[in-house]
């Protein structure tokens, strides 16, 4: 990990308040699950959550914050598996 130090004044704007999209793999099925999480959660309560109930279903998973740039809505992603998990 390379990292650097950094002015915390270089941002016009922070949100408390993310919004969050879940998806699920199911690998050998070829399947999906999507989920947009309704409640303001902490990312460590959304972590736990995904984490367990991945595990319990035998599935990989991927964390989303959905932003937007301008008019164009989008995906960041935070945690899980990068890319296809299907390739």
């Amino acid at each position: 990990m390379n990292l650097r130090g950094i002015d915390p004044r270089d941002t016009a704007w922070e949100q408390d308040h993310a919004r969050y999209r879940v998806y699920f793999w199911d690998v050998p099925a070829r399947a999906s699950h999507e989920y947009e999480i309704l409640d303001d959660v902490d990312i460590d309560e959304l972590l736990t959550w995904t984490t367990q109930h991945a595990s319990e279903h035998g599935w990989t998973y991927t964390i989303y914050t959905a932003t937007s740039d301008g008019d164009s809505p989008g995906l960041i992603r935070l945690a899980g598996v990068l890319g296809d998990p299907f390739s």
